[in-house]
């Protein structure tokens, strides 16, 4: 219930913002407005939260409705996993994170062989390899890499 009451809210507000985020172009036509497809999309979105809610009343949640809540929430746990990635790489650098993160999330989705857990290390070398020397994306050094010895840390810095 609580989720369907927070669908109708958000996407009345989402409707109700529609002016702010898109516009409306003079001499166009209707369904190439920018404004358009997104209202149609999100009155649809309203309309259907409205009608599940209306719903929602006549009858009690099952062990199904919590598997299928259950299911929709895990992808951000997959977010969250992102976010401390990107969390620790200004801290420990670019190498370690991706050697700590790659085998922990195959860990986390069921490849625990040592064969997997070893390619997804290798994986994330690799990924550090092909974005700082290949593409030579500029990512900051990680803190821990201050404490290195002078040359050892500007090639930490600029290489891993």
């Amino acid at each position: 219930m609580p989720w369907a009451l927070a669908f109708v809210v958000l996407s009345l507000l989402l409707l109700v913002l529609i002016g702010q985020q898109t516009q409306w172009v003079a001499k166009t036509k209707l369904y190439a407005q920018p404004r358009f497809w997104p209202a149609v999309a999100l009155v649809g979105m309203a309309a259907f939260a409205a009608l599940h809610l209306w719903r929602l009343h006549r009858r009690r949640s099952t062990a199904e409705d919590w598997r299928e809540a259950r299911t929709w929430l895990r992808p951000f746990e997959f977010a969250l996993w992102f976010m401390a990635y990107v969390w620790a790489v200004p801290i420990v650098g670019f190498l370690p994170a991706s050697l700590i993160f790659a085998p922990a999330l195959s860990w986390r989705m069921g490849y625990r062989g040592p064969r997997m857990l070893w390619t997804a290390a290798a994986f994330g070398a690799a990924v550090v390899v092909v974005f700082k020397s290949l593409l030579a994306v500029k990512i900051p050094g990680g803190l821990v890499y201050e404490l290195l010895p002078g040359a050892l840390r500007s090639f930490f810095i600029v290489n891993l």
